[in-house]
């Protein structure tokens, strides 16, 4: 994960740097900073250091991959992968609430929010608190 963060981390640094040339040279150029690209630039920035931090967080609580060790071979990264969990339709309907409370928002039929945010709350509860049966639960 660490090769993951130091790749976000040149991201972030790019995005702000570019923010900060684009805002300098719209400046110089008609007298204001364009507000646009510049917000985008920086918010691009922002969230590369979002996903950044996180991957550094994940690192130090995982052990050390083989992309993390630069004298690894490719046998290193052979076997097992981990434990991925069964499939689930809830994320399926949480999408469609979610859709349903912008589609709302967005002609602002407030009826619709409404039903949509339950259907939201109902999608994440059962996202949640799921039950799987299978050989690994009792």
């Amino acid at each position: 994960m660490k090769v993951e963060a130091r790749i976000f981390d040149l991201v972030m640094a790019f995005s702000f740097l570019m923010a900060v040339v684009y805002g300098y040279w719209t400046w110089a150029d008609t007298g204001f900073v364009e507000p646009t690209g510049t917000v985008a630039l920086a918010l691009t920035g922002g969230l590369a250091l979002i996903v950044g931090t996180y991957f550094r967080f994940v690192a130090r609580r995982i052990e050390v991959r083989p992309e993390d060790n630069a004298d690894a071979e490719v046998s290193d990264g052979a076997g097992e992968l981990g434990f991925f969990s069964p499939g689930s339709y809830w994320p399926i309907g949480l999408a469609a609430a979610a859709a349903t409370a912008g589609v709302a928002l967005a002609f602002w039929h407030v009826w619709l929010l409404v039903i949509a945010v339950v259907l939201v709350l109902i999608a994440v509860g059962g996202l949640v608190f799921e039950y799987h049966t299978g050989p690994d639960h009792n």
